[in-house]
């Protein structure tokens, strides 16, 4: 009898223990976010239980914080309410003896690293002459509030309905100097820039030895889509005003979830707004990141206490304001709606160096998460696994902070490492 009584009183003891230990645990992390490095800041925190709804740590949850790329958490409670498991690739439909397209801002088409030749194989193999509309998106090729400096980085190429190459230009050395498109190639020169790209024009100027892969966004016109085109596909490409006044079919390409694995795990702020665009691809004609943003927050997150400026899909413009409430009500949304295996492999694992592209396999992860960073903001929005085996949902948001981001993010891992250990 003895020997079954046993593990049943350890395991009493041991929650006993727990539990004495879990309002200390909470004192601990409430006396540090009162600390001197976080008067000098703006600090927010929210940890909750989904299971039993409990809140577990909460301080200014309900104020407003720039989120940067935490955002993206939104974007993919948005894309995925809207879109397939296969991506919208384009929309088409046969007329007076051609084919009439139109893009639904899939950014696969050519692209460096998706390379999907889904649509472009459709196109090849019509015999029909190929008209192409590319009037239907409403919004411009830069979100509001974002940088204008930026304009000649990777991280910020325009937007569109039909983006090509990912909208970059990418460049490397290999024996002798690749450029993708090739059609740049004779607008690069080599010296020691002072900018990586004139401002209105596609001319480009990159080191005399290169030694890393270069990605240049370049500006896009109906006209360059068009010369893109026709050089991949070998044939003449027509652009038309007017769309066909016939119902469109619709051609899915990959998968989404590889679109969303991308922009959580490289935080690829191009596909994050391009997935704005495909979702709004299945609400109306136009494609808008307002028509997303609106039908989402109308029919599927109004119940938010605080309702967020939303302004972009990626994060990148300091308009943007989020509570850690409101992050942590989509990630319970999240929580609910999606596979549990599926919704941890989409988010990455984190650690106080940043997301772990490439997890080591001896290495027991417990936070997965999306961060956030920009000039003086630190956030880290996401899941938490326990000890014990519990899950719990936490929003920490920090803005206008002197200290390297490194300090702060260790403190983030100090403290979601207390919670951990704790429960």
């Amino acid at each position: 009898m003895c020997k079954f009584l046993l593990p049943i009183i350890l395991s009493i003891v041991l929650s006993a223990c727990t539990a004495a230990r879990l309002p200390e645990v909470k004192r601990q992390i409430t006396a540090e976010l009162e600390r001197e490095q976080y008067s000098e800041q703006f600090t927010g925190l929210l940890v909750i239980d989904p299971q039993t709804k409990d809140t577990i740590i909460a301080k200014n949850s309900a104020k407003y914080f720039i989120p940067a790329s935490t955002v993206k958490l939104f974007t993919l409670y948005a894309a995925n309410k809207l879109l397939n498991d296969k991506i919208p690739s384009l929309n088409y439909v046969e007329s007076n003896d051609s084919i009439y397209i139109k893009g639904t801002g899939d950014p696969t088409w050519l692209h460096p690293y998706f390379k999907d030749s889904t649509a472009l194989s459709f196109l090849k193999n019509t015999p029909k002459p190929v008209v192409l509309y590319l009037d239907n998106f409403e919004d411009g090729p830069f979100g509001p509030g974002w940088a204008w400096e930026d304009y000649q980085y990777y991280f910020s190429p325009e937007l569109g309905p039909m983006p090509l190459y990912g909208n970059v230009v990418t460049i490397y050395e290999d024996e002798t100097l690749e450029v993708s498109p090739s059609d740049f190639a004779q607008h690069i020169k080599r010296s020691k820039p002072t900018k990586l790209r004139a401002l209105h024009k596609n001319e480009f100027t990159i080191p005399k030895f290169l030694k890393d892969t270069l990605q240049i966004p370049f500006i896009t016109s109906p006209e360059i889509t068009k010369k893109f085109l026709q050089k991949s596909l070998k044939r003449e490409i027509y652009l038309s005003k007017k769309p066909s006044n016939e119902p469109y079919e619709v051609l899915y390409g990959i998968a989404t979830d590889s679109l969303f694995k991308r922009m959580l795990y490289e935080s690829d702020n191009f596909i994050a707004e391009q997935l704005m665009l495909l979702a709004s691809s299945t609400l109306s004609d136009s494609l808008s990141f307002k028509n997303t943003r609106n039908f989402i927050l109308d029919n599927h997150l109004s119940n938010l206490r605080q309702e967020p400026r939303w302004v972009d899909g990626s994060g990148l413009s300091r308009y943007n304001l989020f509570t850690p409430e409101s992050m942590v009500s989509v990630l319970h949304k999240l929580y609910a709606e999606i596979d549990r295996k599926r919704l941890f492999d989409l988010l990455p694992a984190w650690n106080s160096n940043g997301t772990v592209k490439k997890p080591n396999s001896t290495t027991e992860y417990f936070i997965f998460a999306k961060s956030g960073s920009m000039g003086n903001t630190y956030n880290l929005s996401g899941y938490l696994k326990t000890k014990s085996g519990r899950i719990f949902i936490f929003s920490f948001m920090n803005n206008h902070f002197r200290i390297p981001s490194k300090e702060v993010r260790l403190q983030i891992e100090k403290t979601l490492t207390s919670l951990h250990d704790a429960y």
